[in-house]
């Protein structure tokens, strides 16, 4: 066991010294020369937030009906943040740091892993605004907030799998970034983010069993979720409150370890040849 943790050590340590350098020198630079510095990686999704609470809870009028939907609100567009500021750093940092890895020796995968910590580092400052509103909106925490934890490894892993394959792919078709912002956009307004889930459900009929299938889909699946455990699980349908059948609560946790799988496959597959291409 001795010489295991060892050979761990050993193989990683140079690894896990570079990977942290590497997020400590991004998230320095990420508001190097703002006026507001990291406080804008809490006031960009509460601007967001904001906006949108305006045209869809009161113009709109769409709501579940609770005194938590901002918060929920807030915590899905949170949530949503961290996916598109992973992928859309993510995928241009190989490229991004080209003439590092041709001049310095490591694992080409850390440049991509650490634009998705520096991404998870403001997801976590996130959550404690979030968790400030829920405590000003009266929210009753229950057991289920321990659940909450592996909801994030989970988020963590799907988005680290997109953000993998697009940055292996962007090494050699530069287009897969306007591709991914039009598609995020699509994804953002497709997914219950903004308007709530129950919404639909409620109302019955074909756009109900559409609405619920939706769960299928991981991120869909996990950002509810996590609503569900931390904010409001009364209200917050889920593939497990939606489902009875085992086989179908399980896809989206299978989706998401064929994509981390199959990503981390490609990548080191194509790995040696980025120093060729770029």
């Amino acid at each position: 066991m001795n010489q295991l943790v060892k050979r761990i050590k050993e193989r990683y340590s140079y690894a896990w010294t570079v990977l942290r350098g590497l997020v400590k020198t991004d998230f320095k630079l990420r508001y190097q020369g703002s006026f507001l510095g990291v406080a804008w990686s809490v006031l960009k999704p509460l601007m967001l937030f904001c906006v949108m609470y305006l045209v869809f809870a009161k113009f709109l009028r769409m709501s579940d009906g609770t005194p938590t939907y901002p918060v929920v609100l807030l915590l899905g567009i949170s949530s949503w943040q961290f996916v598109t500021e992973s992928t859309n750093v993510g995928l241009r940092s190989v490229v991004d740091r080209g003439d590092l890895l041709r001049k310095i020796h490591f694992p080409n995968y850390i440049v991509v892993v650490s634009a998705t910590v520096g991404a998870l580092i403001s997801f976590g400052i996130n959550l404690l605004v979030v968790l400030v509103f829920a405590i000003f909106s009266r929210v009753k925490f229950t057991w289920d907030v321990l659940w909450v934890p592996l909801n994030v490894v989970e988020l963590y892993a799907a988005t680290l799998a997109i953000t993998l394959l697009m940055a292996t792919m962007y090494v050699y078709f530069r287009d897969i970034a306007q591709i991914w912002e039009v598609l995020q956009q699509l994804i953002f307004y497709a997914m219950p983010i903004i308007y709530p889930l129950l919404y639909v459900t409620q109302h019955g009929g074909p756009l109900a069993s559409l609405a619920r299938l939706e769960l299928l889909n991981p991120f869909a699946q996990i950002i509810q979720d996590i609503r569900h455990n931390l904010i409001a699980p009364e209200t917050q349908p889920t593939i497990w409150n939606q489902f009875s059948n085992w086989g179908v609560r399980l896809v989206p946790l299978v989706l998401t370890a064929l994509a981390l799988w199959l990503s981390i496959y490609l990548f080191r597959r194509n790995s040696r040849k980025f120093a060729e291409v770029m």
